[in-house]
């Protein structure tokens, strides 16, 4: 048992130290979020963090291919 929990602790710090994050691009709890990324913006004019504060906001990812 000892064993896999070891190999679990290495196998993080390995995918930890491969990660190509920059420190901007984290986001911390109790932080305010980022704004989003400028970009063509389809069927409605170009949102802000500060204009939706306080609203529900639901964000799907998707792409053509």
């Amino acid at each position: 048992m000892r064993r896999w929990g070891i190999l679990a602790v290495l196998a993080t710090a390995v995918a930890l130290g491969s990660a190509t994050w920059t420190r901007a691009e984290l986001v911390t709890p109790g932080h305010p979020a980022p704004e989003f990324a400028p970009g063509p913006w389809v069927n409605t004019d170009p949102l802000t963090m500060s204009g939706l504060r306080g609203r529900v906001v639901l964000i799907d990812f998707w792409t053509f291919g």
